[in-house]
């Protein structure tokens, strides 16, 4: 008989992490001999305010958190969580639900800058992970900040299905530069305008920003750009469809350099050459001079572009790219993943 496994989740489908980092693994967490039982804190309502860029709602989060606490009264033996079970709450609160319950924690970004300057919460995750019968980390830095408080821990990046991802797709007309994320992080491309005007007055493209048309009002002026709405039926297919993939991040910031590099991720699947900072994750994924290359200064992106403009160095970068995919991907990572579970829980 198959075995309840509770995976108390930040957000449904809808979120980006949860759905990469959980849901997808549905049919593995099954295969191992576990029934999962989904209960996401956030409800969509919650996030779709977010990405419309409106804020977050102290109503719907007071909401979450009472869904999340009677929930937690009646948890099952086996959990797996993101990040921690109570948000906003202490350990010493969130213990108690806990006790006598086996749980996998899984981290994909640097969660200790949320609580770093509040005194009864700055150590919580410390205190989960060394409770926690195992921990997955997205990223090497995640990795080896847990490994000093726990031996269980695993290393499993946000991964991506191949099968979403067609390799034999005509090219947009125009040559076209993708940025996917949502509306949250197009603050990174904003903050990058000069790189991308720079770049701009190197080669003739198209930005394709795939996150929301109404991120449209906020376009970069000096630079040519298109929005399209994300679905996770089309994204594949669209980046596709490009010729190029960037992922600008600010070189000074902790949680940037905390972010696991999935863009570039995608791209891979995708077999689009890269252009991106070197920053964190972003260091192990792409391989400069095979799969895109690493730039800093404005120059240094348009640069960048043009060698990738051209077709012959294009298309090795592609074929790298999308050789390469396969490490990231859930085809690798599913037996893993589960397996990892089984042995921990």
């Amino acid at each position: 008989m198959a075995e309840t496994l509770g995976i108390y989740t930040r957000y449904g489908r809808l979120g980006a992490s949860s759905r990469l980092r959980y849901f997808n693994y549905r049919d593995a967490f099954e295969s191992a001999g576990f029934a999962p039982v989904f209960k996401p804190f956030f409800s969509d309502a919650y996030l779709r305010r977010l990405y419309a860029g409106k804020g977050k709602s102290r109503l719907l989060g007071a909401a979450a958190l009472l869904r999340r606490l009677g929930a937690a009264t009646h948890l099952p033996d086996k959990l797996l969580i993101e990040y921690e079970l109570l948000p906003e709450l202490s350990y010493e609160i969130e213990s108690r639900f806990l006790r006598n319950r086996h749980y996998v924690l899984n981290f994909d970004d640097d969660v200790w800058l949320k609580y770093g300057n509040r005194k009864k919460l700055s150590d919580k995750f410390n205190q989960l992970i060394s409770r926690a019968s195992g921990v997955i980390c997205a990223n090497d830095m995640l990795l080896e900040r847990v490994q000093k408080l726990h031996s269980n821990a695993i290393k499993i990046p946000t991964a991506i299905n191949l099968d979403s991802y067609p390799t034999k797709v005509a090219k947009f007309p125009t040559f076209t530069i993708a940025w996917i994320g949502t509306p949250v992080t197009y603050r990174y491309l904003e903050l990058h305008a000069d790189a991308l005007r720079a770049m701009s007055n190197a080669v003739d493209f198209e930005l394709l920003i795939i996150a929301t048309s109404k991120l449209a009002k906020s376009a970069i002026p000096g630079v040519r750009m298109r929005f399209a709405d994300w679905s996770e039926s089309q994204e594949g297919e669209l980046l596709a469809r490009c010729h190029v993939g960037i992922m600008p991040l600010p070189t000074n910031d902790a949680f940037a350099a905390g972010k696991s590099a999935f863009k570039l991720i995608q791209y891979l699947a995708a077999g689009l050459p890269a252009i991106a900072s070197p920053v964190g994750e972003n260091l192990r994924v792409l391989r400069p001079g095979e799969t895109g290359f690493f730039a800093e200064t404005a120059q240094a992106w348009a640069d960048c572009l043009i060698r990738l403009y051209n077709d012959n160095t294009r298309e090795q970068f592609s074929v790298a790219a999308r050789s390469l995919a396969y490490e990231y991907s859930t085809q690798k990572y599913a037996t893993i993943y589960a397996q990892f579970l089984k042995n921990s829980l």
